[in-house]
């Protein structure tokens, strides 16, 4: 009984909340969306816990918190916490306190090495699979997330969702991202967030849609095309792990990634808003100098046009960074911080 009468007490917090908050900022930033600060300057970086045993409780599993010293001695500037909140929900889709505050610890130990930690909410494959159980989720996130970081770390940046896509639409995701920005701004007024654009072939950047008045956005995307070459040999796909070798680096093969980039670089000098190239990379299993010239032709056609970038990832597969030796993959890292730059 006490059990369910504390259940009850947090759900009824997360309803007023909800209903409250809005209520309660937008006066405050009504008067603060003429003053907002512009986006914050991400650089480069690496996503990191994406599928690491850290959120469970586990220590070295294999991410060392003391891996974050490395990336910054590497000269990376930001990283990318792929954080899934999902599965973390109770059936009231309240989160668990006791992982909240591993995320607490995680991002202060970002922050103690002068890294800029962005959010990123990574449950892809529900919400490209179920937008109605998904719309719920995001909105209950954000909501407790946004309340339990405003006024608090002013470095952390938020981003809303991951590669939407899947069974939602331009029109869909449009319409839940303007409502989770909804939800942040009305506790986290000056806060640096990313919007993603639909993650299909097509990069439909120009069917987003944004605030108007909220230039405090980052419009982020990710490349890994032509993906028959980015995935070649990935043993949990059907179809990738019987390619290869493929190799990358002929003219063809770089004028398609420009005119990509080209699509977005566009969009982006029109509407005035800043770019985030949120992961790239290619699998082990690709030829290496291939894998190395394809990652350095998209970090420093990133950084010409002005984007910060993030590599995907730091360990497991795609790695850039040997978690049994405890080093550097130094093709792998010459690749995207080459020295002198």
């Amino acid at each position: 009984m006490n059990a369910i009468r504390v259940r009850w007490t947090v759900a009824f917090r997360l309803v007023l909340a909800l209903s409250v908050l809005p209520i309660c900022f937008r006066t405050e930033a009504a008067g603060q969306a003429n003053t907002l600060p512009p986006p914050k300057k991400l650089g480069r970086g690496i996503n990191i816990l994406g599928y690491d045993g850290v959120w469970e409780g586990g220590r070295n599993a294999p991410f060392r918190l003391d891996n974050l010293t490395a990336i910054r001695r590497a000269g990376f500037s930001h990283v990318r916490i792929n954080f899934f909140g999902f599965k973390f929900m109770d059936p009231e889709k309240i989160m668990d306190e006791v992982v909240l505050r591993r995320l607490d610890g995680v991002i202060e130990q970002v922050l103690a090495r002068n890294l800029i930690p962005i959010l990123d909410e990574h449950d892809t494959h529900v919400c490209q699979r179920d937008i109605s159980e998904c719309t719920d989720k995001l909105k209950s996130f954000w909501t407790q997330i946004a309340a339990r970081y405003a006024g608090k770390y002013p470095a952390l940046v938020f981003e809303v969702l991951n590669e939407p896509g899947g069974q939602m639409t331009s029109t869909g995701w449009n319409g839940l991202l303007n409502e989770c920005l909804g939800i942040i701004r009305a506790t986290n007024p000056r806060r640096t967030v990313i919007a993603s654009v639909l993650n299909v072939d097509e990069m439909p950047v120009e069917d987003l849609v944004l605030p108007s008045d909220d230039r405090n956005l980052i419009v982020t995307f990710h490349y890994y095309a032509p993906i028959r070459f980015t995935h070649q040999g990935a043993p949990w796909s059907p179809t990738f792990s019987r390619i290869g070798p493929l190799d990358w680096g002929t003219p063809e093969d770089e004028q398609k990634a420009r005119a990509d980039f080209e699509k977005i670089r566009s969009w982006s000098q029109r509407e005035k808003r800043p770019i985030y190239l949120g992961e790239f990379g290619v699998y082990e299993a690709a030829p290496a100098e291939a894998r190395t010239r394809y990652l350095s032709f998209v970090a420093r056609s990133a950084e010409r046009l002005g984007w910060a970038w993030a590599y995907w990832q730091f360990d497991h597969d795609f790695a850039a960074f040997d978690s049994a030796r405890q080093a550097w993959k130094p093709d792998i890292l010459r690749a995207l911080l080459p020295a002198g730059r």
